[in-house]
């Protein structure tokens, strides 16, 4: 038998890398945005450019799906995650828990301010328990019952749900991201923290500004007497039970997080105690309790007295038929559909090419600092990963920062502005389609509100060009270095 030859292998020109990151900006943009095609084939297209490039470098076709498993093995625990999310929203509206808040919420929270207190509240419950997945799914569903009640745009409330949640996922120190980012730089956790106020103050405040103009200018209205929210308030109450119990589930997903327990566990413990009160606090079936965390809740599983679903307003039926395992399912194509893009792009090399024709450039200090931002979100499109969006281009850049006289910590800052906030706004990122799925808002239309997602990068660029903020290597650490 003739033994099959090895096909040579060399590097890609930066044209060849180039061209499948060029391809799938045009054929997203023009495909999705121009003509509304679903997003999965498209990124087969795209992914079939990367393979058509990576197969004339010399890489084999074993060689593609082998990496290919490998970025789906380790993205594994995030589509683990949409599972349990949506069997957990499921429950938890089957148990009247985010109902509750959306009835009690629909009352005390100003229309004018919706976005304000959207973006505030889910960042001091992301920068207390260091998730914005577990805060959005949380909180951010029943912010999203609120504003549709009180007739608040909901891209608008989804972009300051998941702008306010990315606040915390930045700056708090349990988030696994901002440890992650001074691990990859070089500087250390809390250096790295102070350091990030110097671009996410501002554009917080940007943030909050336009929340609050928009807001103040929204054709709303803040009498909770009008007929919508009166039928609202008088059909919840008549469908459940209101009982501090059922916030229960809520407290052990926030708990679980601030005491940094394994996200699966805490997500199907909390299911499961929605599911206990579902039965035995609001009288829904076994059953439909178990249909719920599959299929998703829907009003016709309420069966109490005084309540008939046959006058259940087509407003309340869609704020709360929602969840279930069957829902994320779309998401997890998604995000397999971007993981073969992604495998075949970084076993083809095309990446390290990128980055270092992007590194080549960079002479200046804000050269540099906008040499990293391009660098991270370049990243951040052709793989959707937040963590490889910070450790590449950290690895990259890291001596560099040093060479140029620069502290690590503006290196770790960077990272965090333009990897780990730009991730949410890529559709096909496992972020992206979770907000996606979780909020019930399509990416680009949430897109524009979160507005602190794409404005702490900018700012890290002007701080680099001006020399505000930036800081310098002491002649101690330049002996170390």
């Amino acid at each position: 038998m003739k033994e099959k030859k090895e096909r040579a292998k060399r590097l890609p020109t930066f044209a060849e890398s180039i061209t499948p990151i060029v391809a799938m900006l045009l054929i997203l943009t023009i495909g999705k945005g121009v003509f509304g095609y679903s997003t999965e084939p498209l990124l087969i297209m795209v992914a079939a450019i990367a393979a058509f490039i990576a197969f004339r470098v010399g890489i084999t076709w074993d060689e593609m799906m082998d990496e290919i498993c490998t970025k789906i093995a380790k993205g594994m625990p995030a589509i683990l995650i949409l599972v349990c999310v949506g069997a957990m929203v499921g429950t938890w509206m089957a148990s009247g828990t985010i109902p509750m808040m959306i009835y009690y919420g629909v009352q005390i929270v100003n229309p004018k301010f919706m976005l304000v207190t959207a973006f505030l509240i889910e960042a001091v419950v992301s920068v207390v328990t260091g998730t914005s997945w577990g805060s959005v799914a949380t909180m951010g569903v029943a912010l999203m019952g609120i504003a549709s009640a009180l007739g608040v745009s909901l891209p608008a409330t989804a972009g300051a749900c998941i702008a306010g949640s990315y606040f915390g996922d930045k700056m708090s120190p349990l988030s696994d991201t901002t440890n992650l980012a001074p691990i990859a730089a070089g500087s250390t956790l809390y250096e790295h923290i102070g350091h990030m106020f110097y671009t996410t103050v501002p554009a917080t405040i940007v943030s909050l500004v336009v929340y609050a103009i928009v807001g103040m200018n929204a054709d709303v209205s803040a009498d909770i007497t009008s007929d919508t929210v009166t039928t609202l308030l008088s059909q919840l109450s008549s469908m459940y039970s209101w009982n501090l119990l059922i916030i229960i589930p809520v407290v052990i997903v926030l708990g679980g997080s601030l005491l940094q327990k394994p996200t699966i566990p805490v997500m199907l413990l909390s299911t499961f105690v929605a599911g206990l009160e579902s039965v035995f606090i609001q009288h829904v079936a076994l059953g439909d309790v178990l249909k719920a965390t599959v299929n998703g809740f829907d009003v016709s599983m309420i069966h109490r007295a005084g309540f008939d679903t046959e006058t259940c307003s087509e407003a309340v039926t869609k704020l709360l038929n929602r969840g279930g395992m069957n829902g994320i399912m779309s998401t997890t194509l998604l995000v397999f559909c971007a993981f073969c893009f992604a495998g075949i792009m970084s076993r083809a090399g095309c990446l390290d090419v990128v980055l270092q024709k992007i590194l080549s450039v960079a002479k200046s200090t804000g050269a540099l600092i906008t040499a990293t931002v391009a660098a991270c979100i370049t990243m951040a499109l052709t793989t959707g990963n937040s963590y490889l969006a910070i450790l590449i281009p950290g690895e990259m850049f890291r001596d560099a920062y040093k060479e140029r006289g620069l502290a690590a910590k503006n290196l770790s800052r960077t990272l965090e502005d333009a990897g780990t906030v730009v991730v949410p706004l890529i559709p096909w990122s496992a972020a992206g389609a979770y907000m996606a799925s979780t909020l019930g808002v399509e990416t680009l239309d949430y897109l524009p509100w979160a507005i602190l997602c794409y404005t702490g990068w900018i700012f890290a660029i002007i701080w680099g060009f001006t020399g505000f903020g930036i800081a310098k290597l002491d002649d101690e650490k330049k002996k170390e270095n």
